[in-house]
């Protein structure tokens, strides 16, 4: 596979810093030379230009820095689409969890393009279902499926100028255990396929992506989105909003070779890597060995 690598040192969308530092964690932790060893070809598109929050001011409290977010979202989805249309993979390499809303744009405009349906596998301890009406926090790494779904502020819903970017039917969330009141009703409302860590606990990983990728069966653009806060604290301590009671070690790398085994991912995106949280760059280097197992490392 050609694989295209694209850093995205975002850390606007979220409320605590060092995030940004996370596309340099992964590529410290070998991501280039471990995916070659998979006998992979891979280039290094380089990193996004973020401007730092030091530098902008607050405009509006329930969309925090939304104008260089939207800016290098929009950006991002360009890129996005140039790469797939050049025939390459993307590998987008955050930043925080806010870099979907460029992601996906990137990814919609390819599928309409090419008239394909795009269906996303969102793997995240959170929902990241609020809107602008919602949101307790104004952190905007907390909408990007909302607005990638058509919810809340066209600031953000609009980016790449389709909307929405992908149907509800075509999304399944896996691993979600934190949840505000708003993302519940959106969650709801909305119809997409949810599966918590009470459903893994109960039937297994195995179950869970079976039934995840049934709800996939259709779509023809598979976009993999993973927060590295779905793990335990315990197994990636270095992320931006770490939650207890998260997928074990085992659990996640079982979700990444079962969507390599049904050859049906198009693009991975990997966010929340925060060094400065971190235990000698021990999430960055799990989070290597999770694109690994999605790009076809096997035991024997």
């Amino acid at each position: 596979m050609d694989i295209q690598l694209l850093g995205v040192p975002m850390d606007l969308g979220a409320g605590r810093r060092g995030v940004d530092m996370g596309p340099s964690a992964i590529r410290i932790a070998g991501v280039s030379e471990r995916l070659r060893e998979l006998d992979h070809t891979v280039t290094d598109g380089g990193d996004i230009l973020i401007k730092i929050p030091e530098k902008q001011r607050v405009r509006d409290r329930k969309l925090r820095y939304a104008s260089e977010i939207v800016r290098a979202c929009t950006v991002l989805c360009t890129r996005v689409d140039k790469i797939l249309s050049a025939g390459k993979f993307p590998l987008v390499m955050g930043g925080d969890h806010s870099i979907a809303l460029g992601t996906i744009a990137g990814l919609a405009r390819a599928a309409a393009r090419d008239k394909k349906t795009l269906g996303v596998l969102w793997i995240d301890a959170h929902g990241d279902m609020n809107t602008d009406k919602t949101t307790p926090s104004g952190n905007i790494h907390g909408m990007p499926l909302a607005a990638s779904l058509g919810l809340g502020s066209p600031l953000l819903a609009d980016i790449g100028g389709i909307k929405p970017k992908v149907l509800a039917k075509n999304v399944a969330m896996i691993a979600i255990r934190d949840l505000d009141d708003g993302e519940r009703k959106h969650i709801k409302q909305s119809g997409v396929h949810v599966y918590t860590v009470e459903e893994i606990d109960n039937h297994g990983m195995a179950w869970v992506m079976a039934r995840a990728l049934r709800d996939l069966h259709d779509v023809d653009i598979l976009h993999v989105s993973f927060d590295l806060d779905a793990v335990d604290p315990t197994v990636a301590p270095g992320v931006g909003t770490p939650v207890k009671g998260g997928l074990d070690y085992r659990e996640a790398h079982l979700i990444m070779e079962t969507v390599h085994k049904s050859g049906k991912m198009s693009s991975l995106e990997v966010v929340e890597v925060n060094p400065i949280l971190d235990d000698r760059n021990k999430s960055a280097e799990f989070a290597v060995e999770l694109i690994q197992s999605g790009f076809g490392k096997k035991i024997l």
